[in-house]
């Protein structure tokens, strides 16, 4: 038989979607749709068992869903996590939460977070290796939570994989907008790569493809993590120009990215170790930030 459910929609994906909640573009509705008043309307779904049944209504529409973001919360304190979770229901988001690393990697399996709030000092599994896991599954954003203020830590939770850090103790309205900065660059990622793309780029044996998505040096596929991949277009699109980090950073984390500049420097050492084997080298430019030099314009 079929569900019966109130959902908060949107009519036109192009409008966009309330703050906590994101667009589906991949689950439509269709089925008899009793239209009220603004933008809250009954939609009766049909299920495996069958189709929607017929209520009054204006006829069948295809109607997008508003689905609140999900956020996973990884602490193993529970007084953070109420407060994180009170915040971030304010703001619309839905919440799971985990109390370990074990469980923070079965609920990150289980429920398909947009974006993990991860401890790194957790029991079981510490967060450092559960953010590596994720990082070998998705690209969804980590932002860590530590307690260590020490340069040192953060680099490695960066070079982990972590998209950015928060120290303890914070302010949890810091927390929720550093939540929505990241999702909102996620987003604008998501809508930039829907767009027309731009042409591939080659360079001497290096060739970049915003369509595919592929990097391909000497005829073997380079495999690149999205803030690489788009770390290197920025590079590629200007040969021999010095780009300073704030502007590599306005070009590929976007104009409120709240982390450290020096997330820049770990991901062009790691664009170095992975494209070592290609003819133009990322050097530094002392004082300044880097270029990718071809190999015919090397001093």
């Amino acid at each position: 038989m079929a569900t019966r459910e109130r959902l908060r929609i949107n009519m036109d994906p192009k409008e966009g979607a309330a703050p906590g909640h994101r667009v589906s573009r991949t689950k439509q509705v269709v089925g008899a749709v009793a239209i009220h008043s603004g933008r809250r309307l009954i939609v009766s779904i049909g299920t495996a068992h069958g189709p929607a049944p017929s209520v009054p209504s204006r006829g069948q529409h295809t109607v997008w869903l508003a689905m609140p973001q999900t956020i996973l919360i990884a602490d193993d304190e529970q007084n953070i996590i109420k407060l994180l979770r009170m915040y971030l229901h304010e703001e619309g988001y839905e919440v799971v939460t985990a109390r370990d690393g074990r469980e923070a990697l079965e609920r990150f399996r289980a429920d398909s977070p947009d974006l993990v709030l991860l401890d790194l000092m957790m029991p079981e599994i510490g967060g450092y290796d559960v953010c590596m896991e994720i990082r070998k599954e998705s690209d969804v954003p980590v932002l860590m939570l530590t307690a260590r203020s020490e340069d040192i830590d953060k680099i490695v939770g960066l070079e982990m994989g972590a998209d950015d850090y928060i120290t303890k103790p914070f302010n949890p309205r810091e927390v929720v907008a550093r939540v929505k900065a990241t999702l909102r660059r996620r987003e604008w990622d998501r809508r930039s790569s829907e767009a027309a793309e731009p042409d591939p780029v080659t360079i001497e044996d290096l060739t970049l493809d915003p369509a595919s998505r592929d990097v391909v040096v000497s005829g073997e596929r380079v495999k690149l993590r999205q803030r690489e991949f788009d770390l290197l277009e920025a590079f590629m699109r200007h040969p021999n120009v010095a780009l300073d980090r704030e502007r590599l950073l306005s070009m590929v984390w976007g104009e409120d990215f709240y982390g450290d500049a020096r997330t820049i420097d770990v991901h062009v050492a790691w664009l170095r170790d992975k494209l070592k084997a290609a003819q133009p080298k990322i050097e530094t430019v002392w004082g300044v930030g880097y270029k990718l030099v071809p190999s015919g314009d090397a001093a």
